[in-house]
């Protein structure tokens, strides 16, 4: 036993075709796109009468996925004031980009807020963090060497 790879991380939306265009605009790619239900459904994620649609996207080497999850039964929990980046659990998912500058715009006009500000990290990164879909922290990284 032991792990092979990871595969993807899940991160729940509210609406799956602004986030599909959220990611798409930072450089990933859709990589496939299905509705699923059923009671088999209901027995992996322990909720009952689950209906839900989702889209896997990669980025561009193809290492690195994330399935974008809209459930529409039951309806998904929380969505209330974004949690600040020391919350406990998953906080957030991080992307080297080629351009942060003009990565956060791109982001900004899908509706994407930096959470602090741009910095520079002993000129080897500049990074931020700016909130994503459905609140989530997405890390950009610039390499300066």
């Amino acid at each position: 036993m032991g792990v092979r790879r990871m595969d993807h991380v899940g991160v729940i939306v509210d609406d799956l075709d602004a986030a599909i265009a959220f990611f798409a605009e930072l450089g990933l790619e859709e990589a496939g796109r299905g509705k699923v239900d059923g009671e088999w459904v209901d027995r992996i994620v322990g909720l009952q009468k689950v209906t839900n649609e989702f889209a896997f996207v990669h980025t561009p080497d193809g290492h690195g996925r994330l399935e974008l999850i809209q459930f529409h039964t039951p309806p998904a929990e929380g969505g209330g004031e974004p949690l600040p980046a020391n919350a406990l659990g998953l906080r957030h998912v991080a992307f080297v980009v080629d351009d942060i500058d003009v990565a956060v715009a791109a982001l900004q006009n899908h509706g994407a807020e930096l959470v602090g500000s741009v910095e520079n990290y002993q000129d080897i990164f500049r990074l931020c963090y700016i909130r994503g879909p459905a609140g989530i922290i997405v890390e950009l990284a610039q390499a300066l060497r």
